[in-house]
């Protein structure tokens, strides 16, 4: 049984305990604010320049256009972004368990032949301790994310898109909805998953005169889009990591809370009973010198 010492002890570890959750709690609620006024300034930069290039593309494009021309899938490339760091309740743990059922089942039975892009430290430790083929990894780089790191990624992938390391490139992340709330998605980025538009669709468009060129204009935009889109994926996860992060530390916190008034409640008990304990034995022996 434990000594009220024993309990006492541990009632302060936990608050002390609960004190760190509490501020990390609001350091990630800090951090929230901040990631998400810029992820919603990114989504709709991103959104727009995938219309306009769904607008110019034509059939010749989609059918010789290095960024967006189907070929056979003999190579795939994920991309999975995790976090730096734990204490963000599943964040992580969803993640890989997603990239490994997308490899074992989508990509079955050509596992051998997938390359990963391992962004964010815990994807990485999980996938190098076993048999994975990790042709990029970056790491340590979420908590001061610049657009510098996005130049990095989306080069390495077009690089090795258009030397034919890989043939296509599939993005797995965190998309920010809520405090409480991400969503994993499970995104192709290349090649571009860009249609023309047919039908009533293209006859509502408004037809624009270009300078210099459609074909120019188009050319030029694509780059730009890789990498707003990868900037975007990348902002969308920290902001989800951060939610989530913010979310566990509060849970944290309220079951530290619980805790402390279970022990307490056990303190009270095995004081009480300490208490009543010396009364008797004190009774017993005043009753002893009588008797005597």
């Amino acid at each position: 049984m434990a000594t009220l010492r024993d309990i006492k002890r541990r009632i302060k570890g936990v608050q002390s305990t609960q004190k760190i959750t509490k501020a990390m709690k609001m350091v990630a609620a800090a951090k929230l604010r901040k990631a998400q006024d810029r992820i919603i300034n990114a989504r709709p930069y991103a959104r727009e320049i995938f219309q306009m290039l769904s607008h110019l593309v034509t059939e010749h494009d989609i059918n010789t256009n290095p960024y967006l021309k189907s070929r056979e899938e003999k190579h795939t490339a994920v991309v999975v972004v995790t976090a730096d760091r734990g204490l963000c309740g599943a964040f992580n743990a969803n993640i890989i368990k997603e990239t490994v059922r997308y490899i074992e089942e989508e990509l079955s039975p050509n596992k051998a032949k997938c390359k990963l892009f391992c962004l964010g430290k815990k994807g990485n430790d999980f996938f190098s301790k076993r048999d994975y083929d990790i042709y990029f990894k970056k790491t340590g780089f979420f908590s001061t994310l610049n657009y510098g790191s996005t130049l990095e990624i989306t080069g390495e992938l077009i690089n090795g898109y258009l030397n034919g390391s890989f043939d296509k490139v599939v993005v797995i992340y965190n998309e920010f909805k809520s405090v409480i709330q991400q969503k994993i998605v499970v995104e192709q980025f290349l090649p571009v998953p860009v249609q023309k538009k047919s039908g009533s669709d293209a006859h509502s468009q408004t037809n624009y005169i270009y300078e210099p060129t459609q074909e120019y204009i188009f050319n030029y935009l694509l780059p730009k889009h890789l990498k707003g889109q990868m900037w975007r994926i990348l902002l969308e996860s920290n902001a989800a990591e951060y939610g989530a992060q913010m979310t566990a530390m509060d849970n944290a916190t309220t079951n530290a809370k619980e805790l402390i008034r279970t022990l307490q409640l056990k303190f009270n008990k095995e004081r009480q009973a300490a208490i009543t304990k010396e009364i008797l034995e004190i009774v017993s022996g005043a009753n002893a010198l009588k008797a005597g």
